[in-house]
């Protein structure tokens, strides 16, 4: 009996066991993130005093830039992009500091040493939105075709062209082999123009304004579309595709770039949209600080939220920028609408600065591996994939364009496609083994980054009084020198469109009435504009100015009570 006892109790022992294990193995949870270490005491003070240090040198350079820019801006040497001009002041930088540390005077190797991901986390976002947000909509949507055509199917060929040569000359053994997705990697990363450059080059010819809103968006969109794909070729490169068929590799590449490109511009727009509901239904006009605070936090949300879902935190900053320019701007009081337009500009013109000069330094920064043929292979490679990208694609849009793209404006297209920061940034970012592999990489981005934009930039100039010969003769008439000054010109003016209050009775006789609307700017002048953006009463409007008013009023007391402020140089000033 007793040992039937102890039989029963085992087999319930182990039922019970078996029971409990199933259950856990069920309901058991994902296992947590590893926690990282702490820093404390003497580790966490060291800590400390490195980031305070590469906190000042970064600030140090930034200053030293911005009074370099001044001096560019204020003895009109206009004929002189501010990237090249940064970039070599990064470049004469590096070499003193390399002398300094030759001879073992100070050792500056850490702070001067370029992030990727302070790049992406803190510099890329404000330059990518602030781009977004400033975009001309009116001429913007009406080309989405045309500028959608040569962002995404452009930069695709552009990539599929360097990446695939590169593949093929390293079979040949012609260049340094690569495989096929690091190829691919390479070729999206150095398909991302400058649009800083680019749209200097077309405000100095004074272009048509359609052709220049349709370079302008290509050159914003090219820059995500670059991401996406360099995105897409590290995913691959993470898995194990060495039981996959070609075929499936292109097919599954494709459907990560489509949920990546799509998903994040839906994720990017939604934002915007319920930023426009929010700030339309709860007034924060009269409190502007408030406001202005709003309008910060929505515009880093979707970078924040589309990276921690495994999206492109670009691709939703700039959809979400465009959308928020749209609507949600014209919801804020019109103090807010003008703090917000120059802070933004101030803060992407410093972190454009502060990535060209780095990009400088980096010559003298970090370890380098370079191969003569790779780097000339792939310039060569570049400047094709940029003409096969512009002039069939251009010639194929004439044939839909009202606006024909004559082939002086594709070539200058093709000659103004300068690699900026988003290549170089790309490349520090790129996980490949081995060690001399990401070498070589970050050698040739630099090169060619240089290349573009101290050559091709430098030689921007030149080119416009070569090909340009109608419109210089029509400057010389007009007095006006071709100006490639960004910060000047951007200083000198705020967006009309972004200062617009209308009524209820205004906007039907601007919008609603216009009989030449087609497409999505009908819809959206009948049913979006209404829905996400506030009609503004008289009272508003009669508020807004009053607010105005009493700030230029108080501003203009205070100067005027200054210690040199006097009546007579009022006089001398007007």
């Amino acid at each position: 009996m007793a040992e039937f006892a102890n039989a029963s109790h085992e087999v319930i022992n182990v039922t019970l066991g078996t029971t409990l294990a199933a259950t856990t193995k069920l309901v058991m949870p994902t296992p947590a993130k590893p926690i990282l270490p702490v820093q404390t005491g003497v580790q966490a003070q060291q800590e400390e005093q490195s980031s305070g240090m590469t906190i000042f040198f970064s600030l140090l350079v930034l200053a030293i830039c911005i009074i370099l820019v001044h001096l560019l801006i204020k003895y009109r040497l206009h004929f002189l992009p501010e990237s090249v001009a940064v970039v070599s002041l990064g470049i004469i930088m590096g070499a003193f500091i390399k002398i300094i540390e030759a001879q073992k005077l100070a050792n500056w190797k850490e702070e001067e040493m370029f992030r990727p991901n302070m790049f992406f986390l803190l510099l890329l976002p404000p330059i990518i939105f602030e781009s977004g947000y400033s975009l001309h909509k009116g001429n913007f949507f009406q080309n989405i075709g045309s500028i959608t055509l040569f962002s995404v199917f452009g930069t695709a060929i552009s990539a599929f062209i360097v990446g695939g040569g590169i593949y093929f000359l390293g079979q040949a053994d012609v260049i340094y082999k690569l495989n096929m997705t690091d190829s691919f990697a390479f070729g999206s990363l150095i398909s991302a123009v400058d649009p800083v450059a680019t749209i200097a080059i077309f405000n100095a010819l004074n272009v048509d304004p359609v052709l220049n809103m349709l370079v302008f968006g290509e050159s914003i969109l090219n820059d995500a579309v670059s991401i996406v794909l360099t995105n897409t070729a590290e995913g691959l490169t993470r898995e194990n595709m060495s039981d996959v068929s070609g075929w499936q590799t292109f097919l599954q590449a494709l459907g990560y770039f489509l949920k990546m490109f799509f998903g994040s511009a839906a994720l990017g727009t939604l934002t915007g949209l319920i930023s426009a509901l929010v700030l339309k239904h709860i007034d924060l006009r009269k409190t502007p600080s408030l406001e202005f605070g709003m309008m910060i936090i929505f515009a880093y949300l979707p970078y924040g939220l589309a990276e921690g879902i495994s999206l492109s935190g670009i691709m939703a900053i700039l959809f979400s920028g465009i959308v928020m320019s749209h609507y949600t701007h014209h919801n804020l009081s019109p103090v807010t609408q003008i703090l917000m337009q120059q802070t933004l500009r101030t803060v992407a013109f410093m972190c454009e600065t502060c990535v060209f000069a780095f990009l400088g330094l980096s010559i003298f920064s970090f370890p380098h591996k370079f191969e003569m043929s790779f780097v000339i292979w792939c310039i060569v490679l570049v400047l094709f994939g940029r003409a096969v990208n512009i002039f069939p694609l251009s010639y194929l849009l004439n044939f839909f364009r009202d606006h024909k793209i004559t082939p002086k404006m594709m070539f200058i297209m093709w000659f103004s496609g300068l690699r900026g920061a988003i290549p170089y940034a790309l490349s520090l970012h790129l996980g490949l083994e081995p060690i001399e592999k990401r070498q070589l990489i970050g050698t040739t981005t630099i090169i060619i980054v240089l290349f573009t934009v101290l050559l091709l930039g430098g030689g921007t100039m030149p080119l416009i009084r070569l090909i340009d010969i109608e419109d210089s003769k029509a400057r010389k008439r007009n007095k006006k020198d071709v100006n490639l000054s960004k910060t000047e010109k951007m200083g000198n003016t705020i967006e009309s469109e972004h200062l617009s209050e209308l009524t209820e009775e205004e906007y039907e006789a601007q919008y609603i009435k216009r009989q030449d609307l087609k497409g999505f700017m009908w819809l959206d002048a009948k049913y979006l504009n209404p829905f996400f953006t506030r009609r503004l009463t008289q009272e508003d409007l009669h508020h807004g100015r009053i607010q105005m008013k009493t700030l230029t009023n108080k501003w203009y007391e205070e100067v005027r009570q200054g210690p040199s402020g006097s009546e007579d140089d009022e006089q001398e000033l007007l």
